[in-house]
C-alpha cells in the first residue's frame, strides 16, 4: 500500500538500464519525486506509472527469452515468420536433393556393411532433427562417403571378434546383422555426444585445427580407397577372404584376380559410371540450360538399370548380383548399446575420428554456403545441432550422419530458402521406405558401386587444383603434408591417414599461436589520422588507451616498420574525455596483428561477417544487425609478416567473395614476403589492392573512387 504523500518512485528512474532485473533495483525512495516541469506527482499517478514501468520490464524479459529461443532453437525463429511464397522453391529443392540422397543412402550403406534400409534411416532421423536445430539453410544432413567408410572400417574390425567367438564355425546371418547395426548405432551415439559436448563448451574453433592441406590429403586418400573397393564390386570380383586387409593389399588382390572379372556385371556397372560422368560433363558444359541441370542423374541411372535388369533377367540368367528383397519399414526406437564381443575402446576411438572428420566437413560446408548467400551460421550451434541429430538418430538405427558437400551444392543450386527443404527431403525418404524398396529388387549392386565411385571422383576433382596452387605459391610444407597423408591413407589405412593429419596439425598449432589478433579500428573524433580499436577501447573516463596514430608527415615512411617511431605503431596516449572511436560509414578498417596460417585464418571470414553486421565483436549474435552495407574493407597488415598456402587460399576466397558483392578490398603496409605471395597468387586479379603505405592514403583513394566523403 502507498499513500499520496509517500508513493513508489518510477521504476524507470531507479533502473540504470532497461535490462536490470526487478529484484536488483534499489529500494524505493521515501522522498517525493518531482515532476519534470516542477511540482510533485500524486501517489496515485506515480503508482500508475510504476505499474507501466513494471510492464515494460516484463515485456523486455519476454523479448529477451524469445530472442534467445530463436538463437538456440532456430526453427522457433524461421518457422513462425516463414513466407508462403518460398514454399514452392523449398519443396522443389527438397525433391531435387531427395533424388540424390535416396540413391546415395542405399549405396553408402554397403560401405558400412549394413543393410540398405539403415542408409535410409540415417538419411531420415538426423535430417529431421537438424531441420529444427541447424542454422544452415543449405546443409544437407545424412550419410556421407568418408563417414560411411570409417564406420564400415570399424564394423569390419569388430566382426573379427564375433567370428573369433564362433570359431571354428560361422555366426548366423541374423547375428552378424544385429551385431553390425549395434556397433554402428553405438558409434553414432558416441559421435553425437562428443559433437554436442564440443558445441556446449564453445569449442567450435576446433574445426580449424586440421590444416587445409592435411584435410585435402586425407580426403584424396580416402577417395582412392573407396574407388579401389568399389572397382572390385563393379568388376564382379569376389572379396578377399581376409577380414583384415589394407587398401594397398586390396588393390593388389584385385589386380591379381582380374581374370575372374564377371563380364556382364562389368558392362552394366562401368556403363552406368560412364553415363554418370558424361551427364556431369554435359551439365558442366551447358550450365545455362535449366532443364538439363535439374535432371536427377543418379535417379535416372537407377531407374534405367533396374528396368534393363528386369527385362533382360540379368540376375536369373546372367549371374549379375542384384539388390534383392529388402523389407522397407520405418525405424523403431531402441537405445544403442555396445554389443557383446565388441571392443569399447575401438568404438570410442573411431567415434572421435568420425567426429573430427564430420565436424570439419560439415562446418566448412555450412560456412561456405552461408557466405555465398550472405547469412550467418554459428559453429557452436552447428555442433550442438549435429550432435543432437546423431544422438537421436542412433536410437532409430542410424549410423553417423553429417553434412554432404554434393547435396548441399545441389540444395544451393535449387535456391533453397530455409531449412524446410531438408524436412521435405526427409519426408520423401519416409515415402521411399514405405513404398520404394520392393521396386529395386532387380537393381544390380554394381550400379550402386558406380554411384559411389562417381561421388568420390568428384571429391578427387579438387585435388589437382590444390596441388597446383600450393606449388604455385611455393608452400612446400603444405604440399608435402598433402601428398604424405594421401599416401599413408592408401598404403596403410584411413585411420592412419587421419591420425597423422591430426597429430601433425596439432603440432603445428602448438608451435604457432592459434588465437588470431584481429582488431576492428575506428577513427578518432579528434583527429582524422588517429585510429584505435573500437571493441578494445576503454571508456573515456579511464584516461589512456593503446591507439594507432598516423601522422601527416611523410618523414616517418622511411623508418623501419618495427621501430618505435613507425607510423601506425601502437602507443600509449592520453585522450580527452570526449574522444571516441567512430565507425567509418560503409568501410571496415581491420588490423591483422600476426602472421596468418591455416588455424587462425579459418576464423577470419566468420569474424569479418560479424564485424559487418554489428561493428563490435562484443555484440551478441542474436541481436539484429546494426551496420550499414559495407562498401570497402581496408586490411592493415602491419603485424602480418607471413602467410602460408592454406591461409592465402582462404584470404583469396574472402577477396573473391567481396569482389562478387562489389566491395572494394585494400591492403596497407604489406611486407615484402607477403607481397611476393600476393603476386604469386594473383591477388590483384582477385580484386585486392595492396600498394598503400598507410590507412589514410587508402581511405583517400576510396574517397576518390567512391565519390563519397569518408572524413569525419
Amino acid at each position: 500500500m502507498h499513500n499520496s504523500s509517500e508513493g513508489t518512485p518510477l521504476l524507470a528512474e531507479r533502473s540504470s538500464s532497461p535490462s536490470t532485473p526487478e529484484h536488483l533495483l534499489p529500494a524505493p525512495s521515501q522522498t517525493p519525486t518531482p515532476r519534470r516541469r516542477g511540482g510533485y506527482q500524486s501517489g496515485r499517478r506515480r503508482g500508475q506509472r510504476g505499474s507501466t514501468a513494471l510492464g515494460r520490464v516484463s515485456n523486455f524479459d519476454r523479448k529477451w527469452w524469445v530472442q534467445r529461443a530463436r538463437y538456440y532453437v532456430p526453427i522457433t525463429g524461421w518457422l513462425p515468420n516463414y513466407q508462403t511464397s518460398n514454399l514452392v522453391v523449398d519443396v522443389k529443392a527438397g525433391f531435387m536433393v531427395a533424388c540424390l540422397l535416396i540413391p546415395q543412402a542405399l549405396s553408402y550403406s554397403s560401405l558400412t556393411r549394413l543393410p540398405p534400409a539403415y542408409g535410409l534411416y540415417t538419411a531420415l532421423v538426423p535430417a529431421l532433427v537438424y531441420g529444427m536445430l541447424g542454422t544452415s539453410r543449405h546443409l544437407s544432413m545424412g550419410p556421407e562417403a568418408l563417414i560411411s567408410v570409417l564406420t564400415g572400417t570399424l564394423v569390419k574390425g569388430q566382426l573379427k571378434h564375433l567370428y573369433g567367438a564362433y570359431s571354428p564355425g560361422m555366426p548366423p546371418a541374423d547375428t552378424v546383422e544385429h551385431f553390425s547395426t549395434a556397433v554402428a548405432s553405438a558409434v553414432a551415439l558416441l559421435s553425437g555426444l562428443f559433437t554436442f559436448a564440443l558445441g556446449m563448451f564453445r569449442l567450435g574453433f576446433l574445426d580449424s585445427m586440421i590444416s587445409e592441406s592435411s584435410l585435402r590429403g586425407f580426403i584424396s586418400g580416402t577417395a582412392i580407397v573407396i574407388i579401389i573397393g568399389q572397382s572390385r564390386i563393379m568388376l564382379g570380383i569376389a572379396a578377399a577372404s581376409s577380414v583384415h586387409s589394407t587398401p594397398w593389399n586390396d588393390f593388389k588382390f584385385m589386380l591379381s584376380h582380374l581374370d575372374q572379372t564377371h563380364a556382364m556385371t562389368a558392362i552394366v556397372s562401368l556403363g552406368a559410371l560412364l553415363f554418370l560422368r558424361l551427364l556431369r560433363a554435359v551439365k558442366s558444359r551447358f550450365k545455362a540450360t535449366t532443364w538439363l541441370q535439374q535432371i536427377p542423374d543418379t535417379l535416372v541411372v537407377i531407374v534405367l538399370t533396374t528396368a534393363i535388369s528386369w527385362v533382360a533377367k540379368l540376375g536369373e540368367e546372367h549371374g549379375v548380383v542384384i539388390f534383392g528383397k529388402v523389407d522397407g519399414d520405418l525405424p523403431h526406437f531402441r537405445l544403442p548399446r555396445v554389443p557383446t564381443y565388441a571392443d569399447t575402446k575401438d568404438i570410442v576411438s573411431s567415434a572421435i575420428t568420425i567426429t573430427m572428420i564430420g565436424v570439419v566437413e560439415s562446418v566448412i560446408v555450412a560456412r561456405e554456403y552461408a557466405s555465398r548467400n550472405h547469412y550467418a551460421v554459428s559453429s557452436n550451434r552447428e555442433l550442438v545441432a549435429l550432435g543432437v541429430s546423431n544422438a537421436v538418430g542412433s536410437a532409430f538405427g542410424a549410423y553417423p550422419a553429417f553434412g554432404s558437400l554434393s547435396r548441399s551444392k545441389l540444395n544451393d543450386r535449387a535456391q533453397a530458402k530455409s531449412q524446410l527443404s531438408g524436412v521435405v527431403t526427409a519426408s520423401l525418404v519416409v515415402a521411399s521406405l514405405l513404398g520404394l524398396l520392393p521396386y529395386l529388387y532387380h537393381l544390380p549392386r554394381g550400379v550402386l558401386a558406380a554411384i559411389i565411385s562417381d561421388a568420390v571422383i568428384s571429391l578427387l576433382s579438387a585435388t589437382p587444383g590444390a596441388v597446383a596452387f600450393l606449388f604455385k605459391v611455393q608452400a612446400w610444407s603444405d604440399l608435402f603434408l598433402l601428398l604424405f597423408i594421401c599416401f599413408c591413407s592408401v598404403a596403410a589405412s584411413v585411420e592412419t591417414g587421419i591420425l597423422l593429419a591430426v597429430i601433425i596439425s596439432l603440432v603445428m598449432v602448438i608451435k604457432r599461436s592459434n588465437m588470431p589478433r584481429i582488431k576492428l579500428l575506428g577513427r578518432s573524433t579528434e583527429n582524422d589520422n588517429d585510429f584505435y580499436p573500437i571493441d578494445g577501447a576503454p571508456p573515456a573516463s579511464h584516461g589512456t588507451l593503446r591507439r594507432l596514430s598516423f601522422g601527416s608527415s611523410s618523414s616517418n615512411d622511411s623508418q623501419d616498420e618495427s621501430g618505435p617511431q613507425s607510423r601506425g605503431n601502437s602507443s600509449s596516449g592520453s585522450l580527452s574525455a570526449d574522444t571516441q572511436a567512430q565507425h567509418i560509414d560503409g568501410v571496415l578498417v581491420v588490423r591483422i596483428e600476426e602472421p596468418l596460417y591455416f588455424a587462425n585464418a579459418g576464423q577470419l571470414h566468420a569474424r569479418l561477417n560479424r564485424m559487418e553486421m554489428y561493428g563490435d565483436m562484443r555484440t551478441h549474435p542474436s541481436e539484429a544487425p546494426r551496420m550499414n552495407p559495407t562498401r570497402a574493407v581496408v586490411f592493415d597488415l602491419v603485424g602480418m609478416s607471413d602467410i602460408d598456402g592454406s591461409a592465402l587460399e582462404i584470404l583469396l576466397g574472402i577477396v573473391h567473395e567481396y569482389s562478387r558483392r562489389e566491395v572494394r578490398v585494400l591492403f596497407v603496409r604489406v611486407c615484402q614476403g607477403v607481397r611476393l605471395r600476393f603476386e604469386q597468387a594473383q591477388m590483384g586479379s582477385a580484386g585486392g589492392e595492396y600498394d598503400f603505405t598507410d590507412i589514410g592514403s587508402a581511405l583517400l583513394h576510396l574517397e576518390q573512387q567512391l565519390c563519397i566523403p569518408l572524413s569525419s
